[in-house]
Order: structure tokens, then C-alpha cells, then sequence
């Protein structure tokens, strides 16, 4: 993520773009540029926990680094290697391909906390720091407002001819989605230092409580609670304010966590910031295989998520497809292998795999929504290739 910081770099990532789609793309008809590009930024360039481990302080205590602006120089030339990537495929190979090119973000849904304009103007703004921080510039040529206006001169600025590239720069937006939180207002109340509360990130805090009751289903901590309606809110949100571009639902999921952790069940974070990604429950140390392959929790939380996401559907939002996290257990970017989100489970010693209860109820789930479709909707789906 170093390269980020250089601008020339851009260049060789259209390069290497161009190679991928010249290698294979008879077979693959989804490209996907970056995979949460927002997540890269605050980690690796704010906070330092993410590799290339960059920031200053209070931020995080790195040797390198300054993360009230490192952060938005990386953003601004993963911004434009997205396009140039994009201007590649697009002048080059998609009329013959007939493939389709996009992004994908972590998208978080922040409820306001409250009814007050100061709250609900905070929600948007952590939506603006985080999501829309990547997806204006990619589909309207310039950065949300409510960063211009806080950020100034801080925040870099695009070239006339950058702008003309970046008109509708995708042709579809991925969504991961896991949780959500209540937002307040830092910027007209006095706030404790914690994620979002500073200049640079839009001020406003998170929270997974409002007056002591959660936002969704509690477990055993907390702070970790099941927000299904989320689904619905983040897909109907990107719905409205990007035209309902095509989405597709690139992860969504639950795990379990080697019992090297805690003693109950806890959300993944990415740092001690506590900004999260899923949910799951820990595995005791003497857990049996069949009580690994038993995920009920998981299946539970699919089917609520896929139910929220049917409401969007109805009400039109353009989704068209709904990947689940993920197919196997696998290496969990800094977790490595202590956590476990596949629908099969893997035995890391052996490489033995074997379908946990989720991955049959996903298999059966799918097969009973293809029954329930007309003729005519199932060959236009078939035509399509629908990743769905």
C-alpha cells in the first residue's frame, strides 16, 4: 500500500490491469478494481494496524507516517488508479468481453442516534468519510461536500481532465456488509477522542447503544448485536443517492474464532478502534468437529440478512447478485487462521473439507427461489450470466 503514496504508480496499476484483462477476460465477466479501499486507507495510513503500517500520533504510534494526511493522498491515487484501470478496460477489451468493472467498499449502516438535524447531519457525514469518500469521486468527479467543507485545502484536489474520466467510472457497486451503529454529532457536542470524533475523519462517534438498548439482537458482549434491517437501509441508502446503479452484495457473513481469543462470543474487529466487519462465536478448545459443522447462528443470520435485502429488492433497488462470506474457512487477512467464516469447514492440518449445516441450507435456499421464478425471468438470468 506504499505505492499508494506515489503518484506515478497509478500508471503501473492500469499496467497490471491491463494484463489481467487481457489474460482472462474470455472466462471472468466481474472486475473488481480494489476490495474496500476505504478500510485500506483509515487502517494502514490513519491508524497503522493495516499493512504498510502508517500513521502519527494520536492516531496510532507508528515510526512513519502522518495520518491526518497520508490517508487522503492514498485515497486520492487508489481514486485515480481506479479510473485509470477502468479507462483501460473499458477503450480496450469490454465491448468484446462484455464484462462489467466496479469497486467494492465496507459499507456500514450509522443510524442517527437521535432525531436532531445535528445527528442526522453526523450519520450522513460518517457515510461521506467512509463510503461516498470513494464512490462521488468514482461516479460524479468530486469528493462529498461535507469533506470539501471540513477538510479544506487538506483534501487533494482532481485535474479538469481527471474529472471528465471520473463521470460514472463504474459499472456496478460492490457492498460488504456486516453490522451497523448509532452515530452522534462531535461537531457541535463535545464528544470522547474515539473513531470518527476528529476533524480528519468528520466528526461524529459510534455506538451500538442508545440509552443502554442495543441497536439490534445483543449476544453475550455488549457491543456485538445482529441488525439485519441494516441490509435493507445501506442498499435502499446507495439505492437513492447514486441512481441505483447496479449493486451486488460482494460479502456478507458471520464466523467463528479459534479459542485462542475470548471465552464468548465477539465481534471481529480490525483494531482495537473497534471498527467491525462481522460477527461470530468463539470455538471452545475442545469443540468437536460436529459441533463446528452445527452452525445454526450463521445460518440464522444469512437468512435475516437475505430477507432484509428482499425488502430493498421489492422496493427497487437494482441488486443483482449475493455472495456470502465465504464458501471456505480460509486466511483471514490479519487474522490469519483463528477465524472462521466458511460455509465449509476446513481442517488446516489435513486440508480436509466438509459442508457445515449453512452450506446446505444456502444450497437448498437457492434452489427454492429458482422454483419460484417465472420462465421468462430464469433465461433473462441465464442470458445475463447472473452472478445471482
Amino acid at each position: 500500500m506504499v505505492l499508494f503514496l506515489v503518484f506515478n504508480h497509478r500508471e503501473d496499476f492500469a499496467y497490471f490491469a491491463d494484463i489481467c484483462f487481457k489474460s482472462f477476460g474470455d472466462r471472468v465477466k466481474y472486475w473488481v478494481t480494489f476490495n474496500e479501499p476505504d478500510f485500506q486507507v483509515k487502517y494502514g495510513y490513519r491508524s497503522g494496524t493495516f499493512p504498510p503500517s502508517r500513521c502519527s500520533r494520536p492516531f496510532g504510534n507508528c515510526t512513519y507516517g502522518d495520518s491526518e494526511k497520508e490517508p487522503f493522498i492514498a485515497a486520492h491515487n487508489i481514486i485515480l488508479a481506479h479510473i485509470a484501470a477502468v479507462h483501460v478496460y473499458r477503450t480496450k477489451y469490454q465491448e468484446s468481453q462484455r464484462g462489467s468493472i466496479g469497486i467494492v467498499l465496507h459499507c456500514m449502516w450509522y443510524e442517527p442516534i437521535s432525531n436532531s438535524v445535528a445527528d442526522k447531519l453526523a450519520a450522513e457525514r460518517a457515510q461521506s468519510f467512509s463510503i461516498n469518500w470513494f464512490l462521488e469521486p468514482i461516479i460524479y468527479g468530486r469528493y462529498p461536500r461535507e469533506m470539501q467543507y471540513i477538510l479544506g485545502s487538506i483534501l487533494p484536489e482532481f485535474t479538469t481532465t481527471e474529472k471528465q474520466k471520473l463521470n460514472k467510472g463504474l459499472d456496478f457497486i460492490g457492498v460488504n456488509h456486516y453490522t451497523s451503529f448509532y452515530v452522534k454529532d462531535c461537531r457541535f457536542s463535545a464528544c470522547e477522542p474515539g473513531p470518527g470524533t476528529s476533524k480528519t475523519e468528520g466528526f461524529w462517534a459510534q455506538s451500538s447503544q442508545k440509552n443502554g438498548i442495543p441497536i439490534g439482537e445483543p449476544t453475550e458482549l455488549s457491543w456485538l448485536n445482529v441488525y439485519p434491517q441494516g441490509m435493507d437501509k445501506i442498499v435502499t441508502y446507495l439505492k437513492h443517492k447514486y441512481h441505483n446503479i447496479p449493486m451486488i452484495i460482494t460479502e456478507n457473513g458471520r464466523r467463528k474464532t479459534e479459542a485462542l481469543m475470548h471465552k464468548e462470543t465477539y465481534l471481529y474487529t480490525h483494531n482495537v478502534s473497534c471498527f467491525y466487519i462481522g460477527y461470530g462465536d468463539v470455538n471452545k478448545a475442545d469443540s468437536t468437529i460436529d459441533e463446528l459443522l452445527h452452525d445454526e447462528k450463521r445460518i440464522d443470520f444469512m437468512d435475516r440478512h437475505l430477507e432484509s435485502l428482499s425488502t430493498a429488492i421489492k422496493k427497487g433497488a437494482n441488486v443483482k447478485g449475493y455472495f456470502a462470506w465465504s464458501l471456505l474457512d480460509n486466511f483471514e487477512w490479519n487474522s490469519g487462521y483463528t477465524v472462521r467464516f466458511g460455509l465449509h469447514h476446513v481442517d488446516h492440518k489435513t486440508l480436509m473439507r466438509r459442508p457445515k449445516m449453512s452450506a446446505t441450507w444456502y444450497k437448498n435456499f437457492i434452489a427454492e427461489h429458482r422454483k419460484c421464478k417465472g420462465p421468462d425471468q430464469q433465461q433473462l438470468e441465464d442470458a445475463n450470466d447472473s452472478p445471482f
